[in-house]
């Protein structure tokens, strides 16, 4: 008997179907909605019924899965949501429900960005960066508008590059009647559809703020970007204004006055906001008597007002070149909490004793009132330390310096890694216009105060977790080996010794080595992009880099938000119901936006600064640093700006170049010739795209000196 022939619907069927599995299990699918399916496979309008059909059977008998209104391949694993953090880079971290991060690679972001809520399927496999995922759904989209530069106009839409995006996806921007836009406006438009097909999304113009070459907007720009609250509401303004100008005598009622104690602040030289003060002592024992004394913001800003919502919606204050987004009104972060010289200030004090050796003796926290009697600069402070300077309070100074390198040597016994790196202080005009980069190195007076609020924040941890309270900790968690294998072996290739295992306290014992090494930097870098991102949260894991089982950040709360609700728990100021997790991860999140915040206009800074320099000289020879090597690129930074630059394979020369992974080094097949980090190269510039932010680079041979001339004659 022979066997019935399917039918032209079967076939039809079972075609659709086969396409639509290829389709959705091919490595380069993203996930898709029916509507997006229907064109991107071609279906004709009269089997657009048949197919939806198809898909339902698909979901039903676990061909494919169906998650947040889009089409993925079903693989039965667990799926879990949470908000996602995105890196200038273009991968991203999920916090999963467990508490550690998910590493989202690039090429499975499935079109997330920063701040979305998303669905993540976590790998089983376990890599160097921990676990890994795939977003398998945005189930809310962080924001509506998006801000962009102008790059073409395409018929009666604009183009715009979007930072936040990236290159690779653009937004098409319509405007309304009569309206139209040049190439280089930095505009915010509102996001009408994310999923249009192709290489674009859709949006509306809903403002332009100015012009790119304007380099006076770029904070503007980027407050608007990445939606950072600026203003204040008029309630918070007349909450902050309704505590007058000084303090009052009521209020300083129950504390204990420490207003005649010689006590200092020393801060940056742009510093408004004066958080913390700092007394010392040292009795005939040899024991030390340290007063570390943070401005009482919970005074001012009170659970459930105003002024705490707002606070709370920023979390933190954003520094950004010449300018700051504070977390509170300036009638309290610039006054009344900024504990200025020779005025009285509300305060927390923790006063501590330890021995000769720095072992703590006894402690104890307490609500104050202080008067500092002088506000240094780092400088002024260091000038009066190397006797450049004289003051009344150079034997305070001096004890700070003895009582520093004890608590330094403490924390080293306990494993603590010091990287004394140098910061990189951009320098602005009142324009915005860049004129340098400020090296500030990390000396004496950077490291006495660093010390003595590690300390604070230490007791005040310890201090809380024995009362039994959940708190916010700064947590830092240990990296796995596996993650230190590029950065042991990065060490090697810059001619440092490590043994095959290495333990902690080879780590400590290469930095010591490295101080006195131009190659610090680049050791440094290499090893923070081995660890993990410090975070907030109220499980204790402790803090890795510091090597602490307790820490906290109690010493900041004019632009920490953390700070604030750690100061409200010493005194059970804390409403019943509080969730102290969710405060935490809030936190956590609007830290990095905040850093990427400021990263972008770093970036965009330093990218004029360079402009500015090659119009000046196009020829300038500049002198780079390899810091990485990969299989199709060497990156490097250029020591003048401080800013990071690549070159493709195929720019470093005319010889054929083999990549060594084990090596990590570029050599030439037929010259030769090495490429490898830490190696000094020379280049120019050719060419600056503030459009795309971009700096065009090319290689360039060592600038002959009239010596070098004179040796080759």
């Amino acid at each position: 008997m022979k066997s019935k022939k399917p039918s032209q619907d079967a076939l039809l069927v079972r075609n659709l179907t086969k396409s639509l599995l290829q389709y959705i299990q091919g490595k380069r699918y993203n996930p898709a909605t029916c509507e997006q399916l229907i064109a991107q496979l071609g279906v004709q309008p009269i089997h657009i019924e048949r197919f939806k059909k198809i898909l339902e059977d698909a979901v039903a008998n676990q061909k494919i899965s169906l998650r947040g209104g889009k089409y993925i391949p079903y693989s039965g694993a667990t799926l879990t949501t949470g908000t996602i953090s995105v890196h200038p880079k273009g991968f991203g971290f999920v916090k999963n429900e467990l508490g550690s991060d998910v590493f989202i690679p690039k090429q499975r972001m499935g079109g997330a960005v920063d701040g979305d809520e998303v669905e993540i399927e976590i790998d089983s496999n376990v890599s160097a960066k921990g676990p890994e995922g795939t977003v398998v759904a945005i189930v809310k989209r962080s924001r509506a508008n998006l801000a962009g530069i102008v790059v073409s106009q395409e018929g009666d839409r604009f183009l715009a590059f979007s930072p936040l995006l990236g290159a690779e996806k653009s937004i098409r921007v319509s405007v309304a009647k009569g309206e139209t836009l040049t190439e280089g406006d930095r505009i915010i438009c509102r996001v009408t559809s994310w999923n249009a097909l192709g290489s674009s999304i859709e949006g509306s113009l809903l403002q332009r703020i100015g012009h790119i070459s304007d380099p006076s907007i770029d904070i503007k720009a980027a407050i608007a970007e990445f939606n950072l609250l600026k203003d204040f509401s008029a309630e918070a303004i007349q909450e902050a204004q309704s505590f007058g100008s000084k303090v009052s005598p009521n209020s300083q009622k129950g504390r204990l006055d420490l207003t005649e104690i010689e006590c200092v602040t020393i801060d940056p030289d742009t510093a408004r906001d004066f958080d913390d003060a700092i007394s010392l002592t040292k009795d005939e024992k040899g024991h030390f008597r340290l007063g570390v004394h943070i401005a009482d913001v919970a005074y001012y800003v009170q659970s459930g007002t105003h002024l705490d919502k707002e606070s709370f919606e920023r979390c933190n204050s954003t520094y950004f070149p010449g300018q700051c987004v504070p977390m509170l009104p300036e009638e309290l972060s610039n006054e009344l909490c900024s504990l200025k010289p020779k005025v009285k200030r509300l305060t927390q004090s923790v006063l501590a004793e330890f021995d000769p050796q720095g072992n703590l003796v006894r402690y104890k926290i307490v609500r104050s009132v202080i008067k500092s009697q002088k506000r240094f600069t780092y400088k002024e402070a260091l000038a009066v330390l190397e006797k450049q300077a004289k003051s009344t309070h150079a034997p305070l100074l001096e004890r700070m310096v003895e009582f520093c390198l004890i608590l330094k040597r403490k924390r080293f016994e306990r494993g603590s890694i010091d990287f004394a790196l140098t910061e990189n202080a951009l320098i602005v005009d009142k324009n915005g216009t860049p004129s340098h980069i400020e090296k500030i190195e990390y000396d004496i007076t950077h490291q006495m105060i660093e010390e003595f609020m590690l300390k604070a924040n230490e007791l005040v941890a310890i201090h809380l977790n024995a009362q039994g309270k959940t708190l916010i900790y700064r947590i830092h968690e240990e990296p796995s080996a596996e993650s230190f294998k590029d950065f042991y072996a990065f060490a090697r290739i810059l001619g440092f010794h490590l043994p095959p295992q290495p333990t902690h306290r080879d780590i400590q014992k290469l930095f010591e080595e490295a101080k006195s090494s131009s190659l610090l930097s680049q050791l440094s870098v290499s090893f923070i992009r081995s660890m993990r991102l410090a975070a907030y949260s109220a499980d204790n894991i402790g803090h890795y880099g510091l090597a602490l089982e307790h820490y906290c950040h109690f010493t900041s709360p004019i632009r920490r938000y953390t700070d604030l609700i750690i100061q409200r728990l010493l005194w059970d100021e804390i409403p019943e119901g509080c969730n102290i997790q969710q405060i935490s991860t809030k936190c956590s999140e609007k830290e990095r936006l905040s850093f990427r915040a400021e990263s972008s206009v770093v970036v965009l800074k330093k990218l004029r600064l360079a402009a500015t320099y090659f119009e000046q000289n196009p020829n300038q020879v500049y002198k780079a640093v390899i810091t990485r090597v990969k299989p199709f690129a060497l990156f490097f930074e250029v020591s003048l700006f401080n800013l990071e630059g690549s070159l493709h394979v195929s720019e470093i020369g005319r010889d054929y170049y083999e990549y060594d992974p084990f090596r990590m080094t570029f050599k030439g097949s037929h010259t030769g010739k090495t490429f490898v980090a830490g190696q000094e190269i020379h280049i120019t510039l050719t060419g600056v795209n503030f459009i795309l932010q971009q700096a065009v680079w090319a290689l360039s041979q060592e600038p002959s000196t009239p010596s070098a001339r004179k040796q080759k004659r």
